[in-house]
């Protein structure tokens, strides 16, 4: 015994030693190669001022003359280029990649930059040029809230997911929601927002659906710039992503999207195209995967030829973090920043400068682009940073729009609640709210309001037979109730376990209560896929809490109500029938409870519309065929390290490759042409009132069809209403979908009695279909139907249009 115990010692030594050698050996390698290139590109001088016509410069040229760069009453363009032509070549290649892994793991020195920015464009401190700060923030600023040696925070506001603000079909105000956003990055001083998110929700189980706005293009392009228009107000950047056709996380670094001409154009770039036409967002974010064979980051066709000859996009495209393959093949095909920035990737441009396969035309192109945003930021204007949004007025605006996000779906004369009665709040989420999804699109916000404290907030008594039997669940189980930190945080979603509750439980709690709400609660993020298993299909215990409580209320002759604080679509069909409401909550960020209870007690009137389809079965999508089911998560050394080609013999199907066999029959596109039932359709969403809609009127001119429809509210509520403009090819000779969308409205606050009269423009061109036997848009002559509806399968009116 003692032998083998000097032995497992010996053992455990050697074992050690390696250890520690292999750490030392791995610390080296990724220095080497992955963290950036610095060295006298980041020593500060000290540069004497200068005074010129009454301005005050820094004379870095330090012998009296002014550069034209330096003078802010040239104009941008001028700047740039006097600043280009006196780069050397190796400053020129030391901008176009960012400064390193430390600052995408947002470490930062003490007492320089921001702790938790996730990129930089790098300073040239010869010229005078200043590090950009690039942030995460597709719902909020993702940086540290606390900073060494500082004795305050830096909390930034957690907003509603994207899916809930498309949900809201309220353009005015996700440029709000963008306004405060952005007013929080510059207070904060963080140059680019890494955001919008605006890739489809092709299929319901992509883990980072919650960061995108629908399956439908248009609606997500309209969304999208209204989102880009106001961050951009205040002079901050945006970077809209992940361009194109990343649909899903599993080996989302690698995996091949397989995907005709014409689906390409219709569904996937549609999106990004309006947000180009409609705001011209400072930076695009290229994507992971590759497209037909070649990786997005590579792609000419992509990022020149179609993006910038095609669309007249005028800003930079940066890679997605160690996306790419080939740093020079990048660069030349338009991919102008490299980010998070490598020592590899730095060799790699260099190598490619000194053999000739760099090309420096392309170069001094993309340094332009770099170079543009630079000094359409803040930080060329001697801005002074605040630090000190309103967070407060924030606060306010994310309970408004999430509550107008809130989809009902469902209502049996048991909404709105009178205040003052006694709920009883069963299942975890109902007091561990979920603010948002996880990786990226995180935010660390300085709290998260619950639903118990939300209605608590409102004028309700919260039960205390079950809270109680909340809390004893939560202290038989610490451990699951422990929220990751930081990059834990990024790729585990907080899933607390499910309780259970038994028949006597649930008699003592109808006992005392005066309703019940169920929360039914799931999150996902970056990094991984979901599944069917207690994802998708609720779990057995959601089974039976759902079972249980429906039993117990209703003998007793009470309401029961269920609240879906989720990011992603999951099943209704099989047990829809049981309560007698069902809100759509999605996740509100840090107000969601506050805003659920709005919904709840009818100071706000539900206006919200589903942006995706809810099936009946996850088999019912077209995609489903041809995405993972296994939710299997991303590999962290893949993603740093690369991984080797696999042979097209030995490449697995929706892991190595993604055919996009349905083409354009994506979502409502699919299920209308199949002819198929929903649980709930595109753009469905109850009130507590009702609307009623006049005669349409139309008319063909100048290239628009002008359309124009009152709306009555002819119920008792004050209410608000979103009216769907889909169009119709009638007798059409080519394959299209039945119907697609091409314009909404949201009215103002109708009161009882009231009417709105909407008007919108649909451009004939959007009416066109890709053509993939001449590459080109055409437009079908003929005649077409405008219909409009309240949801993809409630049309109230249509109009017949001529485009002979």
């Amino acid at each position: 015994m003692k032998k083998f115990f000097r032995i497992t010692l010996k053992t455990l030594g050697i074992i050690l030693i390696i250890l520690i050698i292999g750490g030392l050996l791995g610390w080296w390698y990724l220095s080497s190669q992955f963290l950036s290139f610095e060295d006298d590109y980041t020593e500060k001088k000290d540069i004497p001022e200068l005074t010129v016509d009454g301005y005050t410069f820094l004379d870095r040229n330090e012998n009296g003359t002014l550069d034209v760069y330096e003078d802010d009453r040239a104009s941008i363009e001028e700047r740039v280029g006097d600043v280009l032509s006196q780069m050397t070549v190796e400053e020129k290649i030391h901008l176009l990649k960012g400064s390193g892994l430390a600052s995408a793991m947002g470490r930062v020195d003490p007492e320089e930059g921001i702790p938790g920015v996730v990129g930089t464009i790098v300073a040239t401190p010869r010229l005078g040029i200043p590090a950009i700060n690039l942030s995460d923030g597709p719902a909020g600023l993702r940086i540290e809230p606390t900073r060494e040696g500082v004795d305050r925070t830096f909390y930034a506001t957690a907003f509603p997911i994207a899916t809930l603000l498309a949900s809201t079909w309220n353009t005015e105000l996700v440029e709000n929601v963008g306004d405060a956003m952005g007013n929080e990055a510059l207070e904060y001083g963080i140059d680019v927002i890494l955001g919008p998110g605006v890739n489809i929700h092709r299929h319901p189980f992509c883990g980072r659906n919650f960061e995108y706005y629908s399956e439908d293009p248009f609606l997500t392009g309209k969304i999208g710039a209204a989102m880009v228009n106001g961050i951009e107000s205040n002079g901050i950047g945006t970077s809209v992503k992940h361009f194109v056709a990343n649909n899903q996380e599993t080996n989302r670094n690698f995996n091949d999207t397989r995907v005709s001409d014409r689906a390409m154009r219709e569904i996937y770039l549609k999106g990004f195209e309006i947000i180009v036409e409609d705001a011209q967002p400072w930076t695009i974010m290229s994507s992971y995967n590759k497209v037909n064979g070649t990786y997005t980051a590579e792609s000419r066709d992509l990022l020149t030829d179609i993006l910038r000859d095609d669309w007249g996009f005028e800003g930079l495209v940066m890679s997605d973090w160690f996306g790419g393959n080939d740093a020079v093949a990048m660069v030349n095909a338009g991919n102008d920043l490299l980010e998070p920035g490598t020592k590899k990737q730095w060799k790699a441009l260099t190598a490619g400068y000194e053999d000739g396969t760099l090309n420096m035309e392309a170069v001094d192109t993309s340094v332009k682009r770099i170079l543009t945003l630079v000094f359409k930021s803040k930080k060329m204007t001697d801005y002074t940073y605040g630090e000190n949004p309103d967070l407060e007025a924030h606060a306010n605006i994310t309970r408004k729009s999430a509550s107008e996000g809130m989809v009902l779906l469902k209502n049996d004369e048991a909404l709105p609640l009178d205040k003052g009665e006694n709920v009883a709040l069963i299942g975890v989420y109902s007091y561990d709210f979920i603010a948002g999804g996880t990786g990226s699109g995180d935010v660390n916000e300085a709290y998260t309001v619950s639903l118990e404290e939300g209605l608590t907030n409102t004028g309700f008594t919260v039960n205390q037979k079950a809270k109680e039997a909340y809390q004893k669940h939560k202290n038989s189980n610490p451990e699951a109730f422990v929220k990751p930190e930081g990059m834990a945080a990024m790729f585990n979603p907080y899933l607390p376990p499910e309780m259970s509750y038994d028949e006597a439980m649930m008699k003592d709690i109808v006992a005392e209560s005066d309703l019940a709400i169920i929360t039914i609660g799931r999150n996902s993020g970056e990094g991984g896929d979901r599944v069917v298993a207690d994802d998708f299909l609720l779990s057995d215990k959601e089974k039976d809490m759902l079972n249980t409580t429906c039993k117990a209320f209703h003998e007793a002759n009470k309401k029961v109500i269920v609240v879906l604080n989720i990011g992603g679509v999951i099943e209704t069909a099989s047990w829809k029938d049981q309560p007698d409401a069902i809100v759509l909550a999605w996740q509100g960020g840090q107000e969601g409870g506050n805003a659920v209870a709005d919904i709840l007690s009818g100071n706000v009137n539900p206006s919200g519309k589903l942006t995706m389809t809810f099936p009946i079965n996850v088999d019912d999508h077209a995609s489903n065929v041809n995405f993972p089911q296994n939710g299997l998560p991303m590999q962290m050394t893949d993603m740093l390290f690369g991984k080797d080609e696999v042979p097209e013999g030995e490449m697995v199907k929706n892991v190595d490759y993604t055919e996009y066999e349905e083409g354009i029959y994506v979502g409502y596109r699919h299920f209308d042409k199949a002819g198929l039932d929903v649980s709930y359709p595109f753009g469905f969403g109850m009130s507590y009132t009702n609307f009623e809609y006049g005669e349409m009127d139309l008319v063909h001119e100048n290239d628009f069809i002008k359309v124009v429809i009152p709306v009555t509210n002819i119920g008792d509520i004050a209410g608000k209403e979103v009216v769907q403009f889909y169009v119709s090819k009638d007798s059409t000779q080519i394959d299209r979908p039945i119907k697609e969308l091409k314009a909404f409205a949201k009215t103002s606050l109708l009161s009882a009695g009231a009417t709105d009269t909407l008007r919108v423009n649909i451009p004939v061109k959007d009416l066109r279909y890709w053509n993939e036997s001449s590459s080109q848009w055409s437009l079908e002559p003929g005649k077409y139907i405008v219909k409009a509806g309240a949801s993809s399968r409630e049309i109230q009116t249509t109009k017949e249009v001529d485009l002979e």
